[in-house]
């Protein structure tokens, strides 16, 4: 439910803002969104001790050195909605809408194998042709069994398990005989 108020709100200032404000405004709204993820800022903003004055005297205290008055409306008008807790979904839609218009995306690979930074760099280069994308791929070691790539901004995964292939492998080698 937050991710399509907040949609509604990325499209307002979308059509406000040019990409370079747009850039800004998401470099502002990630580093609002990080306060959001500790427990002592994000029990004054639900608390009901907490007035809608001072709430939003410290959000535009968090926001000051942007020193944007686009900013500070939308702060004002996620205050006076009370949608201060769409903050962090308005954070993640923005950053993913400034992935769909540059084209540049990241993304994982699992595996529980140690991969070369040759084959990441191979990985990355043959996804950004076959999507016509920059994509930038950074290896976590985990464990599953084989190689996962996953692009969640673009909906792409591939993967490759040892077990399906082996058990594919068994059922070729079975209908052969």
């Amino acid at each position: 439910m937050e991710e399509l108020i907040a949609k509604r709100y990325i499209k307002a200032l979308k059509s406000s803002s040019d990409r370079s404000s747009m850039a800004d405004i998401t470099i502002v709204f990630k580093s609002l969104a990080q306060a959001f993820k500790e427990i002592k800022f994000l029990q004054i903003m639900k608390s009901k001790d907490v007035n809608s004055e001072q709430k939003l005297e410290i959000l535009l205290d968090a926001v000051k050195p942007a020193n944007s008055e686009t900013i500070n409306s939308l702060i004002k008008l996620l205050v006076e909605k009370d949608r201060i807790n769409i903050i962090p979904a308005l954070a993640e839609g923005m950053r993913k809408d400034a992935a769909d218009s540059s084209k540049v995306y990241s993304g994982v690979i699992y595996s529980d194998t140690d991969i070369d930074t040759k084959l990441v760099e191979d990985l990355s280069s043959g996804l950004s042709k076959k999507f016509d994308s920059n994509i930038s791929l950074e290896f976590i070691k985990d464990d599953f069994d084989g190689i996962k790539v996953d692009v969640e901004d673009l909906g792409v995964e591939i993967n490759f398990s040892k077990s399906r292939i082996n058990n594919q492998i068994i059922e070729h080698i079975a209908k052969a005989i």
